[in-house]
């Protein structure tokens, strides 16, 4: 995710209220306060907007491809690119829907908490992924029980 202005919003978003130029959410703060809602809001539709634009082009980029290659290694090569592309593409579906659940979570005035144990995510973690769901934690027992699963 690109670091933008906290203030450049997507077109159709609509602010619920203003946030100074460069804020960040402090500790100092009550935890989940309207600001801090605000600022988390703010950069996951960011993220969002990112993701769709450069699927959009993604899919622009293949559509306008040329088709008809005769130089078999040239057309190896767009199609090792093209792969590349569509996993790319592939991961932001995924990601999208990450993010529609982290919006969707700030309807039900959950987001911020962890879905597991309703413990604070905390500030430093949602600062580096706006879209954690759990708390370091329980995140860690989620793993490691992958792990197991994967191995057994």
């Amino acid at each position: 995710m690109a670091e933008r202005s906290i203030n450049d919003l997507p077109a159709d978003y609509v602010p619920k209220m203003d946030l100074p130029e460069g804020y960040v959410p402090s500790t100092k703060e009550e935890y989940m306060c309207p600001e801090h809602l605000e600022y988390f809001r703010r950069r996951i539709e960011q993220w969002k907007e990112e993701l769709l634009k450069e699927s959009n082009e993604t899919i622009a980029n293949l559509k306008s491809e040329a088709r008809d290659i005769s130089d078999e290694a040239e057309r190896a090569s767009r199609e090792t690119e093209n792969t590349f592309e569509l996993r790319t593409r592939d991961r932001y579906r995924k990601l999208l829907k990450k993010i529609n659940k982290a919006l969707n979570r700030f309807k039900t005035d959950d987001y911020g908490y962890c879905e597991e144990t309703d413990e604070e995510i905390g500030l430093p973690r949602l600062i580096a992924r706006p879209i954690a769901t759990m708390c370091i934690d329980a995140q860690e027992r989620w793993e490691l029980k992958q792990k197991i699963t994967k191995e057994g």
